[in-house]
């Protein structure tokens, strides 16, 4: 392709609302360019390192059996409400009429979909495993979507999906997606953790994601040299210990002192005796307290777990109505209503705490656990820095991430509650064994810039580059050098390399600079030298140039492309 002839259009200043590498520079780059929050144009270069993307991923899954089809992307609500998940996806679900007013939503996810296709076709195990897959446009209202492509509104995600007859085919098609994944961002140049993860609304028996690091990210990852590696929301970790303080048993009058901070200053306790109290309703409408370290913060991935459905937190006035105290002053002690407890197994049972005295402005010193009429003890907290690894002992890590993908162990979920079954081996119904694979196309683009960028521009791999290489030629008036940009441009084409030349009629260092920008592998860089035959050729991962001559350029980028190539194979 010839750059004057390319829609190509790179922006010199850092547009006001990007702040991560990845936006700045795929809009600088001419990439994307933003219609509203959360949604983007992918302009010919995004589309193309999209579409090489997109290849990738689909060459790997048809090598496990997967079969291409296509879902669509509006929805009757109807079919969500079977699973309930309607309610569950709250405001993210983009709801809609149409001209004779029924409910209709746009897709956030296809599971329920391809259940209703399962229920519909299969009858017999005999027509088990099957693996499905598909690209297709996803609408998610994101409350706060950020970060160029990865948090946004309208996305392209590929989605595949095992049915099988048994939990061991289940576990096997899981193991061949779990492979093909790693093949895949292998291919696509990433480098990428897999860890245990909340399986959250989509629910199963469990679930792993595959992150990227990236300061970036909205993830954090806790991870240990022995090969422990989880996901903050789930992370089992054993905490160091807090130094506590005697205290007497007593009410204290604490104005206006709500948060642990606040409260552990105002009577002088370390941050860690203090028991904070978080009250949540369940999806049925059932209260729970959740009681825990001051110094530690609840993860709701463990809670929601623990309860086995879906959970918010109390509203104001929820939790007057429930505990007699606002939120801020609520504990364990003495409630009047009958409130589901859970203490996190962090806190020491000998530990004298203080804690809210479920009235307005006071909280209570002295009491110890024995003291909460009934209560469970479980795994609620999140880990922190310090804390250490429950196989070895040993510190563990924090790691800020960026999800690219995750596979989840559906088993009957879905099919159990929307009746999609088989018939056994004995004849009798059995409901299939589903798994769910998920992969964020966009992500991959976005945390590829995030890993390897540098103060010039983006530098891809080589697999997902829109173009192989680029022909910089230097002076298009110097009748010479055309001459041999042309033969090279066109020995390229023959070759079926994807190459960009730019032809413009600019300086060379404007030309430099857009050819960093964009990140394209190979530059040869055609101007000077070839009255002295050679051009340059330049690799945009290490910034090697080399000289090589005119009449060997092409093969010498060929193997240098191959190269690029096998690295990532």
């Amino acid at each position: 392709m010839r750059w004057s002839k390319s829609f190509i259009p790179t922006l010199r200043d850092v547009p006001a609302d990007a702040t991560i590498t990845s936006h700045v520079l795929m809009l600088r780059a001419g990439y994307i360019r933003q219609l509203a929050s959360g949604v983007y144009s992918f302009l010919p270069l995004g589309w193309k390192s999209m579409l090489k993307t997109v290849q990738i991923i689909r060459e790997e899954l048809n090598a496990i059996g997967a079969q291409e089809l296509l879902l669509p992307l509006i929805h009757p609500i109807s079919i969500w409400q079977e699973t309930g998940r309607d309610k569950d996806m709250g405001e993210i679900m983009f709801h809609f009429k149409d001209r004779k007013n029924q409910d209709f939503c746009l897709a956030p996810t296809h599971e329920e979909i391809i259940t209703d296709l399962a229920r519909g076709e299969l009858r017999s195990y005999k027509e088990l495993p099957q693996i499905w897959y598909h690209f297709q446009t996803k609408f998610r209202d994101e409350p706060r979507p950020r970060s160029g492509l990865l948090r946004v509104r309208e996305f392209i995600m590929k989605d595949s999906y095992t049915l099988a007859g048994n939990e061991k085919e289940l576990d096997e098609s899981y193991k061949q997606h779990r492979k093909a994944y790693r093949r895949i961002f292998e291919r696509c140049g990433l480098k990428y953790h897999i860890v245990g993860a909340s399986s959250g609304l989509m629910g199963g028996t469990g679930s792993e994601e595959f992150m990227v690091p990236s300061e970036s990210g909205e993830d954090i990852i806790v991870t240990c040299e022995c090969g422990f590696s989880q996901n903050l929301e789930i992370a089992k970790s054993i905490p160091q210990k807090v130094a506590w303080k005697e205290l007497e048993r007593n009410k204290v009058h604490t104005p206006e002192q709500k948060t642990i901070e606040e409260v552990s200053k105002f009577l002088d306790l370390p941050e860690g005796q203090m028991l904070k109290s978080l009250l949540y309703i369940t999806q049925t409408g059932d209260p729970v307290l959740a009681c825990l370290r001051g110094d530690h913060d609840l993860s709701e991935d463990k809670l929601g777990a623990k309860i086995g459905e879906a959970i918010r937190p109390a509203e104001p006035e929820e939790a007057i109505k429930l505990i007699g105290g606002p939120v801020g002053f609520i504990g364990p002690i003495g409630l009047k209503n009958k409130i589901k407890i859970l203490v996190d197994k962090a806190v020491d049972s000998e530990m004298p705490f203080a804690t809210g005295a479920n009235e307005q402005d006071y909280h209570i010193t002295g009491y110890k656990l024995e003291d909460i009429e009934k209560y469970e003890t479980c795994d609620l907290r999140q880990a922190v820095d310090g804390d250490f690894c429950e196989k070895c002992g040993k510190p563990l890590s924090m790691i800020r991430t960026v999800e690219i993908g995750h596979i989840f162990k559906l088993g009957t979920k879905y099919s159990a509650a929307m009746g999609a079954e088989v018939l056994d081996e004995n004849g009798k119904g059995d409901a299939i064994h589903m798994g769910s694979y998920g992969i964020g196309v966009g992500r991959i683009l976005a945390s590829a810039i995030e890993l390897y960028a540098d103060k010039d521009g983006i530098c891809w791999p080589i697999s997902i580059s829109p173009y192989d290489v680029i022909i910089t030629a230097l002076n298009m008036g110097d009748d010479k050098i055309r001459e041999v940009a042309e033969d090279i441009y066109n020995a390229l084409n023959e070759e079926k390399i994807d190459v960009l030349f730019d032809d413009r009629d600019m300086r060379a260092g404007a030309k430099f600079k857009d050819a960093d920008l964009l990140g394209i592998p190979i530059r040869i860089t055609i101007g000077r030298g070839v009255s002295r035959g050679v051009v340059e050729v330049f690799r945009r991962d290490n910034k090697e140039k080399t000289e090589v001559p005119i009449e060997t350029a092409v093969k010498e980028v060929m193997e240098l492309r191959q190269e690029l190539m096998d690295q990532l194979s």
